[in-house]
């Protein structure tokens, strides 16, 4: 449903809400419930979607989404990237909370209200699918480290106040951290994810490592249930669209070389003229201006 939202137009009718597809009903509901914020919704959604192809780019897959299926497919809804949802919060009457030469003030980014948001309108997917499955079980623990990712990131930015620009005084405020950062972040968290399965503690189930000489994960960490296929060869059903027709590096020995990308099935080169601009010089005042240089490059396609 994040190929969905991130891909409709300005949600600003009840209507709409019926008509994006991969929403539960309950989902639709909380939609027409909180119009004023679905475009938020929608454009985290896609923040999301392309932050995780930027991630992806060098691997056989790359968050590729297909038209034809409401999310990623089945083999990719492992785990979500969390969108933000935008707003601030006044923090009021200036709080009159002062330390170390400055005060809290402003506008803050209202990271309170994104999370409980998220957790309302993404979560109640898998609640509502029974919470004590292994999927939901997993999804909701993702669900919940990527919006951790945000929070232990948030950062603090001030305005120096004072004579002649001096910062005798300054004036705080959280913000949110940068998309790409989160993005570094969960990609790093991928990269060392935590098999798991289900256990039960009591009368609760949980997930565990499925190794058991691995130590337990955190609640920032990412699991999963099924290691994932190969992703070589093209599976619509799976919504794997393969790696026929990627680019791939010639010279890389890592994933994005034409050996690993390719999966041994070989690679077309071309000679391909770029157009690029050379031989720049500044002109005072106040231009710059370049001659176009020509030149031919080498792309490896896979077969």
């Amino acid at each position: 449903y994040l190929a969905k939202l991130s891909s409709v137009g300005s949600i600003s009718e009840e209507e709409t809400c019926e008509k994006l597809k991969g929403l539960i009903q309950r989902q639709v509901q909380m939609c027409k419930r909180n119009l004023e914020v679905m475009d938020s919704v929608r454009r985290g959604a896609q923040l999301a979607i392309e932050e995780c192809q930027y991630q992806f780019r060098n691997r056989r897959w790359n968050c590729s989404t297909l038209d034809t299926l409401p999310v990623f497919g089945k083999v990719v809804t492992q785990g979500e990237l969390q969108g933000r949802v935008s707003g601030v919060v006044l923090l009021g009457e200036w709080l009159g909370k002062q330390s170390a030469g400055f005060q809290w003030s402003g506008c803050s980014d209202n990271i309170a209200y994104g999370v409980a948001f998220s957790q309302s309108f993404i979560d109640i997917r898998e609640r509502s699918k029974g919470a004590s499955s292994n999927r939901a079980l997993m999804n909701l623990h993702n669900n919940e480290a990527g919006r951790k990712a945000i929070l232990n990131n948030m950062r603090v930015e001030c305005k120096c106040h004072g004579v002649s620009g001096s910062c005798e005084f300054k004036t705080c405020w959280k913000a949110m951290p940068p998309f790409r950062k989160v993005g570094n972040v969960l990609k790093e968290k991928f990269d060392g994810a935590t098999e798991v399965e289900q256990s039960e503690v009591g009368s609760t189930k949980v997930l565990v490592p499925k190794n058991s000489q691995f130590k337990p994960h955190t609640d920032e960490d990412l699991v999963y249930l099924d290691s994932s296929p190969d992703f070589c060869d093209h599976d619509l059903k799976n919504g794997v669209l393969g790696t026929s027709g990627r680019q791939c590096n010639k010279t890389s020995k890592a994933i994005d070389g034409c050996e690993l990308m390719c999966c041994g099935r070989g690679f077309h080169t071309d000679e391909v003229e770029v157009v690029e601009r050379c031989s720049c010089k500044f002109h005072w005042c106040c231009s710059v201006k370049c001659k176009p240089c020509h030149r031919v490059v080498e792309i490896h396609t896979c077969r």
